[in-house]
């Protein structure tokens, strides 16, 4: 019996980096209803501005969810998909009842430096596991995601 999976990865590896795959999509899906509900419930004198942007980002992260998740499969093994283990395994925290326009932003910053330090974590994982795939899917994430994160800060003052 090999000892490499169906793309020539390493079953270890592979076994080590869907987990923290399945970390990240747990994050990716948290940080998701957080924007969401950004998005619903923002007030303030920029509610325009902010609805848009924040519709811009949750449908961003929406598409990388299922990439996650389907990169987990490319790797031979199953994505969680329940809340309690997105909960459980999810850095970024729920966010609840925030309304105000500017504690919007900074949740939405916070929740994409928490990606970015996970998504670099994973990185370093793939690139030890010679996983180019995975390796290059993070580190777009992390080149689009670190502007993102300069332009809230620039946007924050």
């Amino acid at each position: 019996m090999s000892d490499t999976n169906a793309i020539g990865l390493h079953s270890g590896s592979a076994s080590d980096l869907a987990e923290k795959l399945n970390e990240l999509l747990a994050n990716y899906q948290i940080f998701y209803m957080n924007v969401r509900g950004y998005h619903w419930n923002v007030k303030g004198s920029n509610f325009f501005e902010l609805h848009e942007k924040f519709e811009e980002f949750y449908t961003d992260l929406l598409a990388k969810v299922d990439e996650v998740a389907e990169r987990i499969l490319t790797l031979g093994h199953k994505p969680v998909h329940a809340y309690s283990d997105y909960i459980s395994l999810s850095r970024i925290t729920e966010a609840k009842d925030v309304h105000d326009g500017e504690a919007c932003v900074r949740g939405v910053l916070e929740g994409y430096q928490r990606l970015i330090e996970l998504q670099r974590e994973i990185l370093s994982v793939a690139s030890d596991a010679d996983d180019e795939g995975t390796a290059s899917q993070v580190g777009d994430y992390i080149r689009e995601q670190e502007k993102t994160v300069w332009m809230l800060g620039a946007y924050l003052g």
